[in-house]
């Protein structure tokens, strides 16, 4: 077997990394293989992983504040910059001030990086996105809807603001009708979107599951209340102090289809494998249409040699990028010269990246 088979065009070609969490500097670049990153626990792997989350909207894989991203303890701000797609994508934020986007440049919004590059990640915190809160699992379908449909984002944060504006109301119990006509409308216009996109996001990652070597996960989206009629009648909400009703209320549910079992009863293997078959196909239904990195965190250390061969034999299949995270090179063996190994060591007090 050559040293490059299973090798596909990346997504990123180069990262550097200036004052990112444990790293100083690292300079990387990757050639199309699968790339595993092995160390450590503290070494400084998923580091890596969060910078390049953070070249997708939002707060990344982590959702840490902007300072907690920056060295310790100089603290001086943070930068990441890759070049992806013929398009070089800078990311960074000085000490104390917001984060800065900028391509080929020039500056950009965050929405702007979902046209340049998609991402979908699988965390182990999100090991337990079955049984937690619903708010996980809305974070989650969002973020799955917001790769699929770059706009979602933007229909989200309409909702949620124009909302923050009826809960204050609320809160200050006013009743006059026309002052929530308005945020109403656009909890009504943004709010029908945000749904649409959801579904719409259910259905394509619902048929890119078929023929997958993991367990089907049958998902439906559960009852938002009725709206935008429960805003009328707002006594409810204002004895509440919030609204009650509306997209912000829904839940992602799933049931492993073969066993007919919601997920929140199924083992911790079989969450685990559900996850894997969502992520998977959520990375299928992007492929063909931009560029894509998968960023899987330690999801080698819970499955047993024939469930981690699968996995990356089904990463191997679809035209995406990958980058994991394991805590050593022999989790990664049925992938043999196909990936690309890079050993991440704490040296010194600061963390470096090595290839094999």
């Amino acid at each position: 077997m050559s040293d490059t088979a299973g090798t596909s065009s990346p997504a990123i070609t180069s990262l550097r990394l200036s004052h990112f969490r444990s790293h100083r500097s690292a300079r990387l670049s990757f050639d199309g293989r699968p790339v595993a990153f092995y160390g450590p626990n503290g070494a400084g792997k998923t580091n890596v992983l969060e910078a390049v989350s953070l070249l997708s909207p939002g707060r990344g894989l982590r959702r840490a504040g902007m300072d907690d991203l920056s060295r310790r303890p100089e603290m001086l701000g943070w930068k990441v910059v890759a070049e992806s797609a013929g398009h070089e994508i800078e990311t960074w934020a000085e000490a104390g001030e917001t984060r800065q986007v900028r391509i080929d440049g020039k500056a950009a919004p965050q929405i702007a990086l979902s046209r340049v590059l998609r991402q979908v990640w699988l965390v182990p915190s999100m090991d337990r996105l079955w049984i937690e809160a619903a708010e996980g699992r809305r974070r989650f379908l969002d973020r799955m809807t917001m790769s699929i449909l770059p706009d979602h984002a933007e229909a989200v944060l309409t909702y949620e603001k124009a909302m923050r504006e009826r809960n204050r109301l609320l809160r200050d119990e006013v009743t006059d009708p026309a002052w929530y006509h308005a945020l109403e409308a656009q909890m009504t216009e943004a709010g029908q979107t945000v749904a649409a996109n959801r579904a719409a996001a259910r259905a394509q990652i619902g048929s890119a599951q078929s023929d997958l070597s993991f367990p089907r996960a049958d998902l439906e989206i559960s009852d938002e209340g009725i709206w935008p009629e429960a805003w009328a009648d707002r006594r409810r909400d204002m004895a509440a102090g919030r609204t009650l009703a509306g997209p912000h209320r829904a839940d992602l549910l799933a049931t492993y289809a073969a066993k007919a079992m919601p997920a929140a009863q199924c083992s911790t293997g079989e969450q685990k494998a559900l996850l894997i078959s969502l992520i998977l196909a959520n990375a299928r239904a992007l492929s063909g249409h931009a560029p894509v990195v998968v960023l899987l965190d330690e999801v080698a250390a819970h499955l047993d040699a024939d469930r981690r061969a699968a996995l990356y034999e089904a990463l191997l299949a679809l035209d995406v990028q990958t980058l994991m995270t394991g805590t050593g090179a022999e989790l990664f063996d049925s992938l043999g010269p196909r990936a690309q190994m890079l050993e991440v060591r704490e040296t010194g007090g600061e963390s470096a990246v090595f290839p094999r």
